[in-house]
């Protein structure tokens, strides 16, 4: 099959035919047909993550998948031939990933079925992204008139936060540049932005005196965020900053249950949350997507699979 891989540590990422994966005892076959950048495919091209969890080259990239189900092996229960679904592709090693045109998945973590009305490339764009947010907002639980401050409000992880913070009654402080970046999160929900180029202290104190009551840190320095918050506030992070760092920091690792799964995708067929590609590439052009996503972009970067 096609697939965009990294040959050995360090190399760049690649098209390359590597052979079909075929599901073992409890897993899942996946036909694929959309996926999604995300920072963790980023991190593990360059080379970050080794030492760190094992690599079985040459690595298939792409946490994301939607497609359909293939094939089964032994044991599974939850799905059957032919059912569409999306997921996180969640094993305790590198090297099967949702930049190709097959995958196998575990079906007790990481995979749910799609409901009608969600559209491929939204539900490939999904899965990572949704459950760091909503994991995010569970862990830090705002409430109706609170404040919340997303901090890297224009990426995947936080336009979705932004979304389900605003939905919660929360008066939702975004980050974001002036112009096309503020409307952009402005119209997912937020209602005050701040300059993150700028002088981030003197912004949040000018839009909330008194400090705030949680903080979703997808972007910038902890510690200064942490400083805008309130004495009770709370803050959770995807960068590593936790309980070491601030007594009221929360490091999150995402973690993709079928629960967080089928809620996301349902709240994505109601129209109560909104998945925000801003660009989509074919799988053959998912290295110069990488670079797009190194850029920088509002949303996300979907990519998808013949």
């Amino acid at each position: 099959m096609k697939a965009v891989v990294t040959a050995e540590q360090g190399a760049k990422p690649e098209v390359s035919e590597v052979p079909t994966p075929q599901p073992g005892t409890g897993e899942v076959l996946v036909k694929v047909r959309a996926s999604s950048i995300n920072g963790f495919d980023v991190s593990v091209a360059a080379g970050y993550l080794a030492g760190m969890m094992e690599h079985r080259y040459p690595v298939v990239l792409g946490k994301d998948f939607a497609g359909t189900v293939e094939a089964v092996g032994a044991g599974v229960t939850r799905f059957a031939v032919g059912d569409p679904v999306f997921g996180v592709v969640t094993k305790p090693f590198l090297g099967d990933g949702g930049f190709g045109q097959y995958v196998t998945v575990p079906e007790e973590i990481g995979i749910a079925r799609l409901p009608d009305g969600v559209a491929a490339t939204a539900a490939g764009a999904l899965g990572l992204a949704g459950t760091a947010a909503a994991d995010a907002l569970a862990a830090t639980a705002p409430q109706a008139g609170e404040t919340v401050l997303v901090s890297g409000a224009t990426g995947g992880v936080g336009a979705i936060a932004v979304q389900y913070a605003a939905a919660a009654g929360a008066r939702v402080v975004a980050t974001a540049r002036p112009g096309e970046e503020a409307d952009f999160v402005r119209d997912l929900g937020a209602h005050e932005v701040v300059d993150y180029t700028g002088d981030l202290d003197s912004q949040l104190r000018a839009v909330s005196p008194d400090g705030v009551d949680v903080v979703l840190h997808f972007a910038g320095d902890g510690a200064v965020l942490a400083a805008a918050l309130t004495e009770k506030g709370r803050l959770a992070s995807t960068l590593g900053y936790g309980p070491d760092q601030h007594p009221a920091a929360v490091f999150i690792m995402a973690n993709p249950t079928g629960e967080t799964l089928d809620r996301l995708a349902a709240d994505v067929a109601g129209g109560k949350l909104t998945v925000p590609v801003a660009h989509t590439y074919p799988l053959d052009e998912v290295p110069a997507a990488f670079d797009a996503f190194t850029a920088g972009t509002r949303g996300k970067i979907a990519v998808t699979v013949d």
